[in-house]
């Protein structure tokens, strides 16, 4: 699956965020090493702490379905249908070290052409915690 391909499933995803409070969608596609892609958005809560962003539900949604290895995960993030230049958080950061150094596409709009830049998980947490 090519990341232009991975960004649009992100895009889908991104149309199901519920964000009440903050107004920010974003949404995620991962891609396992078995070839499923799981899809998640964020959902907001009235206690922020307790939300849930589209990385990680995408991730907790690939490992109850059994998938433990990952290749890809594509972020797409901004107020309704834009497309602003959006990182995962650091709890995200966190989240994903957990299960290997894959591949990061951040998906964004410049000049109304959608971009991407690509990064590895550990580039994007290059001192992550570890037990």
């Amino acid at each position: 699956m090519t990341n232009k391909e991975l960004i649009e499933l992100a895009i889908k995803a991104k149309a199901y965020a519920h964000v009440p409070y903050s107004g920010f969608k974003v949404g995620a596609a991962l891609l396992t090493k078995s070839g499923k892609v799981y899809t998640g958005c964020n959902v907001e809560c009235s206690s922020y702490g307790i939300s849930l962003c589209a990385e990680r539900t995408a991730l907790v949604k690939a490992v109850s379905e059994g998938e433990k290895e990952f290749e890809a995960i594509a972020v797409v993030g901004g107020k309704g249908d834009e497309l602003t230049y959006t990182t995962p958080c650091g709890a995200c950061r966190q989240f994903l070290s957990d299960f290997g150094n894959f591949k990061v596409v951040i998906g964004y709009k410049e000049n109304n052409e959608i971009k991407e830049k690509e990064f590895t998980v550990k580039e994007l947490l290059p001192e992550n915690f570890e037990l």
